[in-house]
């Protein structure tokens, strides 16, 4: 098995073995290509996010500066906006659902270094998905950790460092991140309405 096959797996692996660093080098020229095209280069960016990533959706818009590890560990869903500064360190599979919205420095980090400082200068990492459902919006900087998935409709307040599961329909915010409450009917404004 290697490396790539255990990232891909969910298994320990080594972080420093020889056969990542060409799958690293194509995703950096990738996304630094993305990073020099301009906002009117709309099919050049389609084209190369669908090089870059495992998958890639209609209609998703993801501003410069963005960088991840791998980038074949990236699944993004229709209708997603990736604001300023997004960094995905993509050693195990990466989520972004349908109509999501990402704050500006947003950092998904879904990998664990082995805790025994042994194991862990020899390159000793292992992953957990992360899953972000539809409707999610992410206020700026939050940062994401492994094995995380945030529910449906949920709301990530800003500076928020998520370490365990969100569930759907709430706001949550803090280090670590915690379910303020629910959204409700009340949090409506009527905008529907007057449009």
């Amino acid at each position: 098995m290697t490396e790539w096959d255990k990232i891909r797996a969910g298994l320990m692996y080594n972080d420093f073995a020889d056969e990542l660093y060409p799958l690293r080098l194509a995703a950096k020229k990738l996304f630094r290509e993305y990073n020099r095209t301009s906002d009117d280069e709309i099919e050049k960016r389609e084209n190369i996010m669908t090089e870059l990533f495992e998958s890639v959706g209609k209609h998703v818009w993801i501003e410069p500066d963005f960088r991840c590890e791998f980038g074949k560990n990236i699944t993004i869903e229709d209708n997603v906006y990736i604001n300023f500064g997004c960094i995905i360190l993509d050693c195990a599979k990466v989520t972004i659902s349908e109509h999501a919205l990402l704050g500006p420095n947003i950092g998904i980090y879904p990998l664990n270094h082995a805790i025994d400082p042994e194991e862990r200068i020899c390159g000793a990492c292992i992953g957990g998905a992360v899953h972000i459902g539809k409707r999610v919006w992410l206020g700026g900087d939050v940062k994401i950790l492994a094995g995380v998935t945030i529910g449906d409709d949920a709301i990530i307040g800003a500076g928020s460092i998520v370490t365990r599961d969100i569930p759907a329909g709430v706001i949550a915010a803090g280090n670590p991140c915690k379910v303020i409450r629910h959204i409700t009917d009340r949090d409506k404004t009527n905008f529907l309405r007057l449009k």
